[in-house]
């Protein structure tokens, strides 16, 4: 009996701690602004892992077609040579996060300093394109811990989540996509997108439609920080 209390103990304290890492809404190691509570039907749309030089584009004109503004969280790896790219998201309206310069799948397990290095990195080269000061951060695939925490704080930046996460990576069908918005829209949602994806500019048409039936308008992420 006590060794199946144990296992069971330790089975709970696994699946909170995998919460804990794994689930950026739960604010338990890092606070991140995951939606705004609002009764207006506002909502922003985010998009991460690009610029990508072959959809970032398309995806901009579908945005620019429904004069609609976006924030784009980047890597910083993909900037060079994707410059005008990011002129353009400044031009238009849109806003620009950091989402790491490594983008690694080791980065949750870096140091403080190598994690720091690596964001500070993505920021100043974020800077020099842009000529905007960038304070928007985004963990890398949504993982958060003790020491991303720390860093966010010594770096002063505000951390994004969502409340709905479209799943577009794993590439199911376009309705299922959009019926998995529909269930989680609510006013004030932050909706997460990858900009890299194929197709992704139709994507983000048949959604921009979604929400226009649904009766709700898409702002600026900064309208729902404020």
């Amino acid at each position: 009996m006590i060794i199946i209390c144990l296992v069971l103990a330790s089975l709970l304290i696994l699946s909170f701690l995998v919460y804990a890492s794994y689930s950026i809404q739960s604010g338990i190691y890092l606070r991140s602004f995951c939606r705004k509570r609002t009764t207006e039907k506002i909502v922003a749309l985010t998009f991460d892992d690009g610029p990508d030089p072959i959809q970032t584009p398309k995806v901009l004109r579908i945005l620019q077609e429904y004069q609609t503004t976006a924030c784009f969280f980047c890597i910083g790896h993909k900037i060079k040579g994707n410059e005008m790219l990011l002129q353009q998201m400044i031009a238009e309206g849109h806003m620009i996060g950091n989402h790491s310069y490594s983008h690694s799948g080791l980065f949750p397990l870096y140091s403080l300093s190598k994690m720091k290095k690596d964001l500070q990195t993505c920021q100043c080269e974020l800077e020099r394109v842009t000529s905007q000061p960038m304070t928007l951060f985004r963990p890398p695939f949504g993982v958060t811990n003790p020491t991303i925490a720390k860093a966010v704080r010594q770096l002063g930046y505000t951390s994004i989540g969502w409340n709905i996460r479209s799943l577009d990576t794993q590439q199911p069908a376009s309705d299922k996509i959009l019926d998995r918005i529909r269930k989680g829209l609510k006013p004030g949602s932050i909706i997460l997108l990858h900009d890299r994806m194929p197709g992704s500019e139709l994507l983000v048409k048949q959604i921009l439609d979604v929400l226009k039936e649904q009766g709700y308008t898409v702002v600026r992420l900064d309208k729902l920080l404020a």
